[in-house]
């Protein structure tokens, strides 16, 4: 009964879901599913850079960096601005940011095998 009722206020805390929203969340997660967008995601989350900065710190072409920052502008993901001749790219919120720690922070549990945090303590 205490489990249900910790349940329950906790529903009553968060907002009431809408469909549009549960769409584009899952929208948002199928554009973090790919390792080399969620890498550039990463990276951009420690300040803007341009293509050439980001393909030098991951295992992808230029070619294929420039494709998957094309992406992840269309989805709204990140921004980018042109500085001179090259395209300076910036995530778009914080919420972002936050969101691809927990990803890696999730996983590195997995990894190294270490208790995941609970939220009874």
């Amino acid at each position: 009964m205490r489990a249900h009722d910790e349940l329950a206020d906790a529903n009553r805390l968060q907002p009431p879901v809408v469909g549009d929203q549960l769409v584009l969340a899952a929208e948002v997660l199928g554009h973090l599913a790919d390792p080399t967008r969620l890498h550039l995601l990463r990276l951009l989350a420690g300040g803007e850079q341009d293509v050439t900065g980001l393909t030098a710190q991951v295992p992808a072409s230029r070619s294929s960096v420039s494709q998957h920052l094309g992406r992840l502008r269309l989805a709204g993901l990140v921004q980018a601005r042109r500085e001179g001749r090259r395209m300076v790219y910036r995530l778009t919120s914080d919420h972002l940011h936050a969101l691809v720690e927990e990803a890696y922070q999730f996983a590195g549990h997995l990894v190294h095998r270490i208790p995941h945090h609970s939220a009874e303590g």
